[in-house]
């Protein structure tokens, strides 16, 4: 039996995890950003699936231009095509959210008003850009709802892309909490690897594309927040969460010391 701190705070990623984004979202917005720049290039659902193996949309533009297209641009004039093109990208991206083409998973909107109510803290660690993460809260919860994220670290915060921990341990800082007090949410493999580095607990909820990533990290796997392992006709709880951060180990690595600035 684990002895945890009491749980305090729960952290979430973003694409794939608070909103299946990516197939109708992010792969769309980027065919869109490609046909406006007048690129011949296009990500069908199956290509854009191993892209993802990249993390990070400018990396995975950089991945597909050279390995994919073959691209002999010098370093610099590959640098400021990707820089235009995921300008246009997120703004088709917001565009989409707006309009409601992406909604959160089952059981997301229900458990971060529990949380609120019950006293956690909540924050993001992601990938993706601020910009995205705004437009996906505000379309889906509300005008109010970043504010209900005491952190959000995002790519503008942290560059190093997950599996490193980087933007989890910045998070941690900034919550000024130990890993130990906090959960983690996921939907990959990177993202499992990334949390529990950092020395946090992380719950995985796969996607289609992360389906078969290595879960063997995480504390447990669910299909999504509304449908319990063990009985699927009921949702995970709150008390759910707080038993599976209680009795899991902790992964093995140096506690997160807060930073005092």
């Amino acid at each position: 039996m684990a002895d945890a701190a009491p749980l305090r705070a729960l952290i979430f990623d973003v694409d794939g995890t608070l909103a299946d984004t990516e197939r109708d979202g992010h792969r769309v917005a980027f065919n869109a950003a490609f046909a406006e720049h007048g690129l011949p290039w296009h990500w069908d659902e199956a290509l854009y699936g191993e892209l993802l193996q990249v993390a990070g949309g400018v990396e995975r533009m950089a991945h597909y231009a050279r390995r994919h297209r073959g691209l002999a641009l010098a370093d610099d004039e590959l640098a400021a095509l990707l820089k235009r093109l995921h300008a246009s990208k997120t703004r088709h991206y917001v565009q989409r959210v707006g309009a409601g083409a992406v909604r959160l998973r089952p059981g997301v909107e229900r458990l971060v008003r529990e949380a609120r109510q019950a006293g956690l803290r909540l924050a993001i660690a992601t990938t993706t850009t601020r910009d995205n993460v705004i437009a996906l809260l505000e379309a889906t919860l509300g005008a109010d709802a970043p504010r209900w994220f005491q952190v959000m670290g995002t790519a503008q915060e942290v560059a190093a892309k997950k599996p490193d921990p980087a933007v989890y341990r910045w998070v941690l800082a900034r919550l000024g909490l130990d890993a130990d007090a906090a959960l983690a949410f996921e939907d990959s493999g990177h993202g499992v690897s990334a949390a529990t580095a950092a020395g946090l607990r992380c719950i995985v909820t796969p996607t289609a594309y992360s389906a078969g990533d290595d879960f063997t990290a995480a504390v447990v796997r669910l299909a999504d927040l509304d449908h319990h392992p063990d009985d699927p006709a009921r949702p995970v709880t709150l008390a759910d969460l707080r038993r599976w951060h209680a009795t899991a180990p902790r992964p093995g690595t140096r506690a997160v010391q807060a930073d005092p600035a």
